[in-house]
């Protein structure tokens, strides 16, 4: 099978391999495990930092410019550039058996619209955003959603998304992502909610995952007299600003910046955490929460996306206002049933440990062959 993947994701000459986004490629690695030919039609430079790894199955890899509307002349630039990227996407997907778009990005707008010029294709959406059709969200991305879900300008095309939302077409498909195996499954013990509390952060220490919203719950949680820590884990923009948080306010002892760690270091650190925070402003499917709620790890989260559905409504976890005071009072009150919360974790863990990259592979699998 001729597998193409049209991207937004910057693929990466390095040497003699190309390389791209680590989660990205781990799970374009599992797409092209069950295929012949594989190639990726993207962007090709990239100026920024990255975590990167190397592709198992070396794909073959077709060049577009980057698209780019913030300024008058990236605009203009990218205007000049739309038809070199439409001619060459025609090109790739009469190539293709089975078309892949990844989703949102702006190469995946105008993948959905050449992928109408062929609706006898086999073809995949991975739909990596927020799905809810109530979200306040930029034209482009309501458009490409619009697109997908059309069963007459879209035809034989599953789109994957996050959530399980009403009145979809049948184009739409409820699906997730993992990150453990069936051999990591283990039972949860119960853990200890009245004395020293761990607290964890696990992303990108950026605007969007509200990281000092983190930060200043725990802090006003010490306030109060609970005996607690948070563990950041990640990198970003913001480090500094919350390093110098953490000091002036003389946090260093309990609460720590440990950076990117391994996915072992992580495992770790979740296995010994009571709550996981993540208010963030936008999500598609959050694997810190899903990996964090593996191991017992009660989730504490802002209502957006799929994340509802993920700690059903409550039952599975705590959802959040974006504001402190209130967000400090959830969690206060919660802190006063402490087997309210054995029974959160326990149901946390009991739906998480479903979601395995074994169970993932099945999926992917059925989804190449159909």
């Amino acid at each position: 099978m001729k597998f193409l993947v049209v991207t937004n994701a910057p693929t990466l000459k390095e040497g003699h391999s190309y390389q791209a986004y680590t989660p990205y490629v781990r799970e374009m690695d599992i797409w092209s495990a069950n295929v012949s030919e594989f190639r990726i039609i993207s962007p090709t430079q990239y100026n920024q930092k990255l975590l990167k790894s190397s592709f198992k199955k070396q794909p073959t890899v077709t060049s577009i410019p980057s698209l780019n509307f913030s300024t008058v002349v990236s605009a203009s630039l990218s205007v000049l550039y739309l038809p070199i990227i439409v001619v060459r996407l025609f090109m790739a997907m009469f190539w293709a058996d089975h078309i892949h778009l990844r989703c949102p990005g702006n190469i995946g707008l105008i993948g959905c619209f050449v992928q109408v010029f062929f609706p006898k294709k086999l073809k995949t959406a991975k739909y990596a955003g927020n799905w809810d059709p109530k979200a306040k969200q930029p034209l482009s991305y309501k458009l490409q959603k619009w697109i997908l879900s059309h069963t007459v300008l879209t035809k034989n095309m599953t789109v994957l998304v996050y959530g399980d939302w009403p009145n979809q077409t049948k184009n739409i498909k409820s699906f997730f992502t993992a990150t453990y195996r069936d051999e990591d499954r283990a039972q949860v013990d119960p853990k200890v909610y009245t004395g020293d509390l761990n607290f964890i952060f696990v992303g990108s220490l950026v605007a969007g995952k509200r990281p000092l919203l983190a930060i200043q719950i725990v802090e006003a949680l010490i306030e109060k007299g609970e005996k607690a820590t948070l563990s950041l884990y990640g990198d970003g923009v913001l480090k500094p600003e919350l390093q110098a948080y953490i000091t002036k306010n003389k946090l260093e002892s309990v609460i720590v910046l440990h950076g990117n760690q391994s996915s072992e270091t992580v495992k770790f650190a979740l296995k010994t955490s009571h709550f996981t925070i993540l208010a963030s402003k936008s999500e598609g499917w959050p694997k810190a929460l899903a990996e964090a709620m593996f191991f017992g790890v009660i989730p504490i989260a802002t209502s957006i996306s799929c994340v509802p559905n993920m700690l059903d409504n409550g039952n599975r976890g705590l959802l959040i206002q974006p504001n402190l005071k209130p967000a400090v009072m959830t969690i206060e009150s919660a802190l006063s049933t402490t087997s309210r919360l054995e029974q959160m974790a326990t149901l946390a863990s009991d739906w998480s440990q479903c979601y395995t990259l074994d169970l993932f592979e099945e999926e992917i699998q059925k989804l190449i062959k159909s």
